[in-house]
């Protein structure tokens, strides 16, 4: 086989393709409702971060706590990222899966 590959009349392979469908297997569209479910969640957790870090962050200004008002800060900075990348998820990966079937 080695050889035949060498020589260039290598037996002809079957290709691998994927082609994602959410109706393939049992229990798809429980798995979809799942991750939209726990999307709500995250949603509503970096809310909740979002809310608690800016009632810090403004204790710490008045309070002149530098130290809480940076807690507060920060915690106000990762809860929109956090949120921003809940809400960006599915976009990102099916770009990255649009950008893996083009390859060649």
């Amino acid at each position: 086989m080695i050889l035949a590959y060498l020589a260039g009349s290598a037996p002809t392979s079957t290709a691998v393709q994927l082609h994602p469908n959410l109706s393939a297997l049992p229990g798809g569209g429980t798995l979809q409702a799942l991750v939209n479910g726990l999307g709500a969640w995250a949603l509503i957790a970096a809310l909740v971060g979002l809310v608690i870090g800016a009632g810090a962050w403004a204790l710490g200004v008045h309070s002149q706590n530098f130290q809480q008002s940076m807690v507060g800060r920060r915690a106000v900075l990762v809860s929109g990222l956090a949120a921003l990348l809940i809400g960006a998820a599915p976009k990102i990966v099916n770009f990255f899966f649009g950008q893996g079937t083009g390859l060649h």
